[in-house]
């Protein structure tokens, strides 16, 4: 995952272009040959919205009257405003100025801005680089193309033997930036290979790698009949890529098998971690959570977006992720889906409490540790009344839902309890 994130970092990538393509052919190439790539027409309508012109950039660039390139687009990607129209002028600095971006209170930093939907032109610059350019005539030059063309999008279904879908959503449409931008796709495809590998799934996996925003209403507005009838479950796989503490998005209402699955294991194998309001919302969640969708969909992220002193900015460099960290957020992935896939209701199959002695799974010598494992076996039987899930009895236990996997298993093969 490390070295996927290494070879994408300087791809330009914005909601629609060859930096998209380019990014989702290579994670084809490399990690995932079942991924379908979709062209989407500009002008196509997306319930409210419009697909915008597709944009590309060949070279960006701010130079100086000796024609020395004190903003160029070819050493940071960050420093053109994304979707800025083609533009090649004299302008002097108090004019230049107005069409810069910087962060006074991050002097270092080039900060990530857009204009998706209006046209116009811009530089993004460190607050240092800014206050470096002197009283001049200079020469800007946007080399780009703003033109009808597609939105492209990459999906992978993954069929299981029953009807319910499970959704992974990510984006691929930020430019040069590590946690906020290219944790999720390889962590979604890390995801994505290790499913496909799973014999014998229940559910059908829909994986999708799509342009934030837009790129989710498109494919809502091809699809969303069916994920509302289908899906039980789903995550949007965003910033998972440093070491900080745990982060959890709930659904719009909370209290989904998604919204349990993942706070059942935050609880038990993270460190810490900071459970947020839908209000403060940022992601694709904002979407497939809007009322008249409304899907069970959550993310469980490190530092959430928006949140991190890094975010949006040249600071959000391979340096802020690390192997690690993706592996991490892979396992904790891992886990839920895991879940998903063993998650059940439960009924017990005699009135009264089983007697475990003759189906042979009461010890034939009482001791301190068997009587907690006999404890505990009985305390899930005690809710094995084919009303209350494999996750809501972990709840009810205290204990990680993958701690009652072996358990469930050994009582179904001794006829103690049923499937509901």
């Amino acid at each position: 995952m490390i070295g996927w994130a290494a070879d994408l970092f300087p791809i330009c990538r914005s909601i629609t272009g060859n930096g998209v393509r380019e990014t989702l052919s290579y994670l084809k190439e490399r990690a995932l040959p079942h991924l379908k790539l979709h062209e989407v027409p500009s002008g196509t309508r997306a319930f409210d919205w419009t697909v915008p012109d597709e944009w590309n950039v060949r070279d960006a660039f701010v130079a100086d009257g000796c024609g020395r390139r004190v903003i160029d687009f070819k050493k940071n990607n960050l420093h053109l405003v994304g979707y800025s129209e083609p533009v090649d002028t004299f302008i002097g600095l108090d004019e230049l100025q107005k069409h810069l971006h910087s962060l006074p209170d991050q002097p270092d930093a080039i900060p990530y801005v857009t204009s998706y939907y209006r046209r116009t032109w811009g530089f993004c610059v460190s607050e240092n680089e800014r206050q470096r350019l002197a009283p001049g005539t200079y020469r800007v030059v946007v080399d780009s193309t703003l033109a009808p063309g597609n939105l492209t999008y990459g999906e992978m279904v993954l069929p299981g033997t029953e009807s319910s879908e499970v959704l992974i959503s990510t984006y691929v449409c930020h430019p040069s930036m590590a946690n906020n931008e290219l944790s999720g796709p390889v962590v979604a495809a890390a995801l994505a290979r290790w499913v496909a590998s799973l014999s014998g799934r229940r559910h059908t996996y829909r994986i999708v790698f799509i342009p934030e925003t837009i790129g989710s209403l498109v494919y809502l507005s091809r699809h969303v009949g069916t994920m509302r009838k289908k899906t039980i479950a789903g995550f949007v796989v965003t910033c998972v890529g440093d070491e900080r503490a745990w982060s959890f998005m709930p659904s719009r209402l909370g209290g989904t098998l998604a919204d349990r699955v993942a706070l059942n294991f935050l609880r038990h194998y993270a460190s810490s971690f900071k459970s947020y309001s839908f209000l403060e919302r940022g992601s694709d969640e904002r979407q497939y959570c809007s009322p008249g969708v409304d899907l069970p969909i959550v993310s469980v992220m490190r530092s959430k977006y928006a949140t991190y002193p890094e975010y949006h900015t040249s600071l959000d460099d391979m340096g802020l992720i690390s192997a690690r960290g993706l592996w991490d957020s892979f396992e904790m992935y891992r886990r839920c889906i895991l879940a998903l896939e063993k998650n059940r209701f439960y009924r017990v199959t005699c009135c009264g409490e089983p007697q475990l002695g003759r189906r042979g799974l009461y010890p034939h010598v009482s001791t301190k540790k068997t009587r907690g494992t006999m404890a505990a076996m009985m305390n899930a039987i005690a809710y094995c009344d084919g009303s209350h899930d494999m996750i809501q009895i972990a709840d009810m236990l205290g204990c990680p839902a993958d701690t009652l996997y072996e358990l469930f298993d050994t009582l179904l093969a001794a006829g103690v309890l049923a499937i509901a």
